[in-house]
């Protein structure tokens, strides 16, 4: 029996992309984003959920597509991503989110390397869902070498550790 993993599936410039249902926390309508002075392009500001602080990041820009007027489809996905040896609360912005789905494991595929609108260094390959493809992300490298604030949550896990 082949080996299946549940991804949620989002839209991004037309694309189709993956990201394992285990790094996701929620999905939330767009709303108000509190900028930060000084941020990087790539990171839109913070929002509050419930009590805690979020980093929210702009999937567009940080894959160097254009950026988007927000519509009714865009969503907040709020995950833990891997960084620095632990796991850090933040939300991405997605044009819209589709599904979770099941994808085969051994039908993912490594990144085939002839260019592309989007950076492929962020992917961990591509999986089918009928006849479309899924780019699967790699949380961690698509977060690598980025610093961005620790949320209130965050912190606080921190100080106790202190």
């Amino acid at each position: 029996m082949a080996a299946t993993s549940q991804y949620l599936t989002l839209g991004l410039a037309g694309e189709t992309f993956g990201i394992s249902i285990r790094n996701v926390r929620e999905i939330l309508d767009m709303r108000p984003i509190s900028r930060l002075p000084h941020a990087p392009n790539f990171l839109l500001g913070m929002i509050d959920v419930r009590g805690s602080g979020y980093p929210i990041v702009d999937l567009r820009t940080k894959l160097g597509l254009p950026g988007v007027e927000a519509t009714e489809a865009t969503r907040i996905i709020i995950l833990d991503v891997p960084m620095k040896d632990r796991l850090v609360g933040v939300g991405f912005v997605a044009d819209c989110v589709f599904e979770v789905t099941d994808i085969d494991e051994q039908a993912i595929e490594p990144i085939p390397e002839v260019g592309g609108k989007w950076q492929s260094d962020y992917a961990a390959g591509i999986g089918r869902k009928g006849e479309k493809f899924v780019v699967i992300f790699d949380l961690a490298k698509l977060m690598a070498n980025d610093e961005i604030p620790e949320g209130r949550e965050a912190a606080a896990d921190s100080s106790r550790a202190a």
